[in-house]
């Protein structure tokens, strides 16, 4: 799995995006100017959902903008520090990061005005877009990829199914105690939730620690050192470890070893933890969340507009990355049909097959989460039989990998 930084790393993508006009986008004599496609939301998703549409071959003469609410960052470079927000994609995730867009920074949408499937002469059929700064915009299809708490999906009403769990997450920069081939994601499940080493380099992971509220804000109040000291111990104490769980365990491995010989691989260890970057410590709760739609007449949901889950699967922004390469399929057939890109005909097409997808992964990380929550024995005794299990049969362990990278 490659290690995706948030922001600024698609800063210096969308650095090398042409910006869009500055001009005032109407004049009091004209109409608002007309886009085949509005992508509102200038994050990882919707950045990515902008620029595999600007390169579709049936989509050369259409006009689309992406409304990015901050502003314009220029880099010559890299950033030397890494961003607390981490994303582990997927290598079919990675292809769509390669194009760029034009994109209109300092655009954010503050109200929309939505069209009737069947129109009067005196109604506009598109979609009305009021930016923040006065300007006016109309498009064929609306692409909400504003995040969990999207405008665009609740102006439309769309209802959203919400849990919130008994737990925030902890994010920070942490720097390995001495070079390795740090390519490898680390997770333990603790009575408290999961936590989680991301690669960023040979010397850098990033952190992602949920757990409960109070230890969250505890872990946040502590000194660098304490805090590191409870990460290396999180990942390497046996105070959690029950003798008779670890023995029933061992006796499955040895069981499964003699049915699949392992051979003469090695058990690899998870890094240890030298220090954190400062300032960069964060933590934000954690919930799951599923729109009942994901279409409208002219609008679609995409990402975390759509839906939202815990991380401990890191399978959040595969999920937006897959809406993209779903959608963009089905706009890419319309456009070369010439059919009206804003029609349920084809929209209803990609709900289908995301819904279909996206509810199935959402309720086994659900399900994932509340099993490694409880402490009852033969609970526990289950989940370490399953998880050695599906580690020694390879089959097993690809479908669920090519599953996930949908």
């Amino acid at each position: 799995m490659a290690a995706l930084r948030g922001r600024p790393l698609l800063a210096p993508l969308g650095a090398r995006l042409r910006a869009g006009p500055r001009a005032p986008l109407r004049s009091a004599a004209s109409a608002p100017p007309l886009y085949d496609v509005v992508v509102s939301g200038g994050g990882m998703v919707g950045s990515a959902m902008a620029a595999v549409l600007g390169h579709d071959i049936h989509f050369y003469d259409k006009k689309i903008a992406l409304l990015e609410a901050g502003p314009r960052k220029d880099y010559d470079h890299l950033p030397d520090s890494y961003s607390n927000r981490v994303s582990s994609i997927s290598p079919g995730s990675a292809t769509l990061l390669s194009n760029r867009v034009e994109v209109f920074y300092g655009s954010k949408a503050v109200g929309y005005t939505w069209p009737l499937p069947s129109h009067g002469c005196d109604t506009s059929p598109w979609v009305q877009v009021e930016l923040a700064d006065g300007r006016r915009l109309q498009t064929k299809l609306l692409i909400g990829a504003d995040g969990h708490n999207s405008v665009v999906r609740k102006e439309a009403e769309i209802q959203n199914i919400e849990h919130q769990y008994d737990q925030s997450a902890v994010v920070a920069t942490l720097h390995l105690s001495e070079a390795t081939d740090n390519n490898v994601a680390w997770q333990r499940f603790l009575p408290t939730g999961p936590i989680a080493l991301l690669p960023l380099s040979d010397t850098a992971s990033s952190l992602v620690w949920s757990t409960s509220h109070d230890h969250a804000s505890e872990l946040l109040a502590m000194d660098e050192e304490s805090f590191v000291d409870s990460i290396n111990s999180a990942f390497w104490s046996n105070i959690n470890h029950s003798d008779f769980i670890d023995a029933a365990g061992a006796m499955f491995r040895s069981a499964i070893s003699l049915l699949r010989p392992s051979g003469s691989a090695v058990r690899q260890l998870p890094p240890s933890v030298a220090r954190v970057d400062p300032e960069s410590r964060a933590m934000f709760p954690l919930g799951m969340g599923h729109a009942t739609e994901y279409v409208q007449h002219r609008v679609a949901l995409i990402g975390d507009a759509a839906h939202r889950v815990h991380p401990l699967a890191g399978q959040g922004v595969n999920l937006g990355f897959g809406d993209i390469a779903c959608l963009a399929h089905h706009l890419s057939a319309a456009a070369f049909n010439g059919s009206d890109l804003g029609s349920l005909k084809h929209l209803l097409k990609f709900e289908t097959e995301r819904q279909r997808h996206n509810v199935s992964l959402i309720a086994a990380t659900d399900v994932l989460k509340r099993l490694y929550s409880t402490t009852l024995a033969p609970l526990v005794l289950l989940r370490t039989w399953g998880l050695q299990a599906t580690n020694a049969l390879p089959p097993v362990k690809e479908q669920i990998m090519a599953f996930a990278s949908k």
